[in-house]
């Protein structure tokens, strides 16, 4: 990448503690390995240690002496409204050119790091056959995300893709949300699910660990590690870096347009392939997984075919 590539800086939820700094470096080293180049930095949402608008306000200058534009990328692998309208308040106070991009999900990378989590916890087996994996201990996962109700029902597309790696069902529900709770159990056990694993569809910061410890404990399921600094999501944010740089206020600032196929390149994630389809003045970036197709995803949810595959990932 040039020098005065925009600089990607993670936005963490919470204050800087050890565990969430050493998940965003975790994170920060895995993008920079699909981001050669490219200045890495992490801000907090909350606190004073590395906050975000201070992050985003010592960043070095650019060419000319101009700021260097930022693309902010959220450790969220859905909506999370306190979060959300806390990143917000932090890039515009920064007062520095910066876009946001969205959240981590839904894409095929947080299942395939879900399913690694998983088989860490001996709950489902890695090996595949037919490119379908077998489960081991787990016939139900129940698949948390923290944000409230409406962050479940976002989440499940990636709990579809779960369920087409595991070929057992999984149902999402809202962390710390009992009826959300409730509901996705007893849909389990209507599925004849007897041996429930539980696995957390966080990176750890945006979540209270003892509120994981309980809901294992209440349901009786097995529980799986949090993501953390799975290198999935390090190549999640260098897709997310690569998508934004085609925005107009980004390719402006640096005086070129960098295109989608150059930042498919900076990303170089050699298993993936993208799609670029343009219409009129929008563009999409589709990231898709080569084992699994997508009627095939409806299908394993139980949801009829619905032809045409939508986009993962859009800028």
């Amino acid at each position: 990448m040039p020098s005065d590539a925009p600089a990607l800086v993670l936005a963490v939820p919470g204050a800087a503690c050890s565990a969430s700094e050493d998940i965003s470096a975790g994170i920060a080293a895995s993008a920079s390995r699909s981001c050669p180049g490219v200045l890495v930095r992490a801000g907090y949402l909350e606190g004073d240690r590395d906050n975000l608008t201070a992050v985003l306000a010592d960043l070095p200058t650019g060419g000319a002496g101009h700021w260097r534009a930022a693309v902010v990328v959220p450790l969220l692998t859905g909506p999370h409204p306190s979060a959300d309208m806390a990143l917000a308040a932090a890039v515009a106070k920064a007062g520095v050119p910066a876009v946001r991009t969205g959240h981590l999900g839904p894409h095929p990378l947080l299942g395939e790091a879900l399913h690694a989590r998983l088989a860490q916890a001996g709950l489902a087996r890695v090996g595949r056959m037919r490119q379908i994996n077998i489960v081991g201990a787990a016939d139900g996962v129940l698949m948390v995300v923290a944000g409230g109700p409406a962050s479940a029902g976002e989440a499940g597309m990636i709990a579809v893709l779960l369920a087409a790696r595991l070929a057992v069902p999984v149902m999402p529900a809202a962390l710390g949300d009992p009826t959300s709770m409730a509901e996705a159990v007893a849909r389990l056990r209507q599925a004849r699910a007897t041996r429930l694993a539980l696995a957390p569809c966080v990176i750890g910061p945006e979540a209270d660990i003892g509120e994981l410890a309980a809901t294992a404990a209440e349901t009786g399921a097995a529980c799986a590690q949090p993501l953390g600094a799975h290198p999935a999501l390090g190549r999640l944010v260098a897709i997310r870096y690569g998508a934004a740089l085609q925005d107009p206020r980004i390719a402006l600032r640096t005086g070129r347009s960098i295109s989608l196929a150059k930042s498919a390149t900076v990303v170089g994630l050699r298993q993936r392939r993208r799609i670029l389809l343009c219409s009129g003045t929008h563009r999409k970036l589709w990231s898709a997984s080569r084992p699994v197709a997508t009627t095939t995803l409806i299908r394993s949810s139980g949801a009829a075919p619905v032809g045409r595959a939508r986009p993962w990932v859009t800028a």
